[in-house]
């Protein structure tokens, strides 16, 4: 028993030994949990302390180096009191009033007229709308990278009210429509050519269309002035959306194009509004139909009724998107959606990723503001002579001959998504797409106070409210005598001689410069029997 007893000592021992070390290491563990969960809490309520006093700046949100605050988002001293903002236009509530910087702008977007950052990008357009639609269009281009805007405006644009607004944002440059303007465009190369002239002397939207290739054919001159690399035509009713690259920056999608492609085609997206009330397009809209080139041609056709609802076309209007050109010489417009060289056919590429982002008919309004603007008679027969494409032409006899509620029902019908379940079914298939990024963007400006600053600053450049009113009035019967008096269904009727001219360039000049591209529908099911 003895020596069984003097045999257990040992190992009674060791146990006591072994447990006592075990509970010392647990306590140790307790305690070194115990401390990272108090400096954790510690820390965390010291970060949130100095968050809460204004001490902890986040670094994304200073979209400058040396701080500089993005144009509109700097509080001004007495000129910016509640009085002065309440004594502004009206369009200044529907551009928000908030001060608070919300956007976070990214540190090395810059925005300055004499940006040094490449390529140089501008846009031009012409355009008749108001402030609520442009400021957020050119802000909107401005940070995806646009630094230059040529607007050639007419009606609520040229009016001084707005006019005053867009020529104090840098990098904006405002052309009107006067009498010398036209006569200079007559005298044109454009005019005198016959690649054009198949829209001549035609109303409404073929008036446009040429409108527009001549202020294009200008925008090219100012552009090479102004040292630009890349030049787009884009209307106010569109946003250039860059997927596909990091940044969502135009800047760098143009900085990766090879430097032996003269021109890059953005295949359109078109919206598809979900509710009849719409009022601000770029910021309540996020679905999409998207091109038939970036779907598989077995989805696009096999789901094209269903995609199309009964319209005329896949789309509701054109389908053949809108181009960058690369700045060189001989470059000129073919139309509105393309551009084209003097001297060779330019080399292009097809993005298959970025788009146009095309508002379409968005709010219920822009039924009667086309056909205000059209002087048609609302039968089939005569709205060929004023727009191109069916859904146009369509949409203009409802709204010249329906009652409100018939055109409400109309819209509804044809132009609203409201069918929740075909939605989810295109969505899955891939026709329909949803995009955020501008309304982020633009809610993001908005609530800044961008737009209503720069509204407030142009306003504060004048001596006086009342001599502000004044030189509206001035201006606005001065433009009223000189624009508009030459439409480019009358340019070029001062003599026999241009017509003679216009003749012989037909016989030379018609195999050597293509038609100018219209507005194309996309590809319809009668395309595709004609393809297999």
């Amino acid at each position: 028993m003895a020596g069984l007893h003097s045999a257990l000592r040992p190992t009674t021992s060791s146990s006591s030994s072994s447990s006592f070390s075990s509970s010392s290491s647990q306590s140790f563990s307790s305690r070194l949990l115990l401390l990272l969960t108090l400096l954790s809490l510690t820390l965390a309520s010291f970060a949130f302390i100095l968050q809460w006093r204004g001490g902890l700046n986040d670094p994304i949100t200073r979209w400058s180096p040396d701080h500089n605050e993005f144009p509109g988002m700097g509080v001004s001293g007495s000129g910016t009191s509640h009085s002065s903002r309440s004594s502004g236009s009206d369009c200044v509530d529907l551009l928000g009033q908030s001060r608070s910087p919300v956007f976070p702008y990214f540190k090395d977007w810059k925005f300055g007229h004499g940006s040094d950052l490449k390529p140089k990008i501008c846009i031009t357009t012409s355009t008749s709308a108001g402030l609520e639609q442009i400021l957020p269009w050119i802000f909107y281009h401005k940070v995806i990278g646009v630094s230059t805007f040529f607007l050639f405006v007419e009606g609520k644009a040229a009016s001084a009210n707005v006019s005053k607004v867009l020529e104090t944002i840098p990098g904006v440059k405002v052309i009107f429509r006067t009498r010398e303007l036209e006569e200079q465009q007559a005298k044109s190369r454009i005019w005198n050519e016959t690649w054009l002239a198949s829209f001549f002397y035609k109303p409404c939207n073929y008036e446009l269309f040429v409108k527009q290739s001549l202020n294009m054919e200008m925008a090219i001159v100012m552009a090479r002035d102004a040292g630009m690399d890349w030049i787009i035509h884009l209307d106010t009713d569109e946003l250039i959306h860059p997927a596909g690259t990091r940044e969502y920056s135009l800047r760098q999608l143009l900085s990766d194009v090879p430097g032996n492609v003269d021109m890059v085609i953005f295949p359109n997206y078109e919206s598809s509004v979900e509710r009849d009330d719409i009022k601000e397009p770029f910021s309540e809209v996020s679905m999409f139909k998207k091109n038939y080139d970036h779907l598989p041609k077995d989805v696009y056709f096999g789901h094209y009724k269903e995609a199309t609802r009964g319209n005329p076309n896949y789309f509701l209007t054109y389908g053949n998107g809108k181009a960058a050109a690369r700045i060189q010489d001989h470059l000129r417009p073919n139309g509105a959606h393309r551009w084209h060289n003097y001297m060779k056919t330019p080399n292009e590429i097809k993005l298959d990723e970025a788009a146009v982002l095309h508002y379409t008919y968005p709010k219920f309004s822009d039924l009667t503001s086309r056909r205000d603007r059209c002087g048609c008679k609302p039968t089939k027969e005569d709205v060929k002579r004023c727009f191109m494409l069916e859904f146009d032409r369509a949409a203009f006899i409802i709204a010249s001959t329906a009652t409100e509620e018939e055109m409400l029902r109309w819209y509804r019908e044809r132009i609203v998504w409201a069918d929740k379940e075909l939605n989810l079914k295109l969505l899955r298939k891939g026709i329909l797409t949803r995009v955020y990024a501008p309304m982020v963007i633009i809610q993001g400006l908005r609530e800044s106070g961008t737009f209503h600053s720069v509204v407030i600053s142009a306003m504060q450049t004048s001596v006086s409210k009342e001599h502000f009113l004044k030189s509206i009035e001035s201006s606005n019967s001065s433009r009223a005598i000189t624009s508009g008096v030459i439409t480019s269904r009358k340019m070029g009727n001062s003599g026999e001689s241009q017509a003679t001219v216009r003749k012989f360039l037909e016989i030379e000049e018609a195999a050597s410069h293509p038609s100018a591209i219209p507005p194309l529908s996309p590809p319809g099911l009668h395309d595709f029997h004609i393809d297999t």
